[in-house]
């Protein structure tokens, strides 16, 4: 009885991790002002922004892959509660994708303002 027991909790606690993984990437600090930025401030933003958008992808990838293991490995879903999973594994990669939009958007604008003020 207790090894049945012990089973049933290990696979319990085993099934719960799988479906949560995929690690929420930290979107940049901040983004500096185009004002009293300097060339190096903005360059290092940009690598910054656009390493962040690169583990963005990355996650929703991961957010995909996840989401196909669950849906394989429990055959007793039924179409609603696959319909809900695939709902919000489309609101996490929504969320995800509009993070990284945001965060190229204020680096633009601050380029933007760069560039006007270092106009040659």
């Amino acid at each position: 009885m207790k090894s049945l027991l012990s089973l049933a909790l290990l696979a319990a606690l085993s099934a719960g991790p799988a479906y949560a993984a995929c690690t929420y990437p930290k979107a940049p600090d901040k983004v500096p002002d185009g004002n009293t930025a300097t060339l190096q401030d903005m360059l290092d933003s940009q690598k910054a922004v656009k390493q962040f958008d690169a583990e963005v992808t990355s996650y929703q990838g991961c957010l995909e892959a996840e989401h196909k293991a669950a849906l394989a490995a429990d055959a007793t879903l039924t179409e609603e509660q696959k319909a809900e999973r695939a709902k919000i594994v489309a609101q996490k990669h929504n969320a995800a994708a509009d993070d990284a939009q945001a965060a190229a958007d204020k680096l633009n604008a601050q380029i933007r303002v760069y560039k006007e003020k270092n106009k040659k």
